[in-house]
């Protein structure tokens, strides 16, 4: 559902954008192409979860998780807390990676898992440099990123690679390994997946 409406936005923005010539036919055709190629590489992440899993074996036994990113990875970073802590009912909070300073680094000890969105090129090597800052002080980091490999170790401690495409889609690509991050830890603790306690489908009083 989120994946679908992501994208339902996306094409009413490239509508606009190309009434109100903010693009050509041509670019428009382009960022229909993109869109539809996304499908392809979510395919490719669906077959290769073994990573994801990994990741979810650590969670399941954690009692906190955050969630950093800049810019399009922050808004990310929102869905993948919101995911974990409605189905796996683990305290999860996202946080701009640029304000971990004003107070949320105080919060990082040994161990403590942090989900680490890089796929934006213009803030990729700040959002390192933020990485860097929560690994010295003991975060476990499993970091997203559209890198074939990290050579410095010391980054992370588990890196999930994403296949590579337009720094504006990648935000597909997250959303699928972040909600399956959230979807095998519940299963991990033995929880229904499927009906999250104290969640409605639908509010009907204020």
């Amino acid at each position: 559902a989120y994946t679908v409406q992501l994208a339902a936005l996306y094409l009413l923005g490239c509508k606009a954008a190309l009434v109100n010539d903010c693009y050509s036919v041509t670019q428009a055709n382009q960022f229909i192409k993109n869109l539809i190629d996304v499908t392809d590489n979510v395919k490719l992440l669906l077959e290769h979860t073994e990573l994801i899993q990994s990741v979810a074996k650590y969670l399941t036994g954690a009692t906190d998780a955050f969630f950093i990113g800049r810019g399009l990875d922050y808004t990310l970073s929102l869905e993948g807390a919101l995911k974990l802590k409605e189905i796996s009912y683990i305290h999860a909070e996202a946080y701009a990676a640029g304000e971990l300073k004003h107070g949320t680094i105080a919060l990082i000890s040994e161990g403590t898992p942090v989900v680490a969105l890089a796929t934006q090129t213009k803030v990729y090597s700040k959002v390192i440099s933020n990485i860097r800052e929560v690994k010295a002080r003991g975060a476990y980091v499993i970091l997203l990123s559209c890198d074939e490999s990290i050579t410095d170790s010391s980054i992370c401690n588990l890196h999930i690679p994403l296949p590579k495409t337009d720094d504006l889609f990648t935000v597909f690509e997250s959303a699928v390994v972040l909600q399956l991050i959230a979807y095998y830890t519940s299963a991990n603790k033995g929880l229904d997946v499927d009906k999250p306690r104290n969640l409605a489908k639908s509010v009907t009083v204020e």
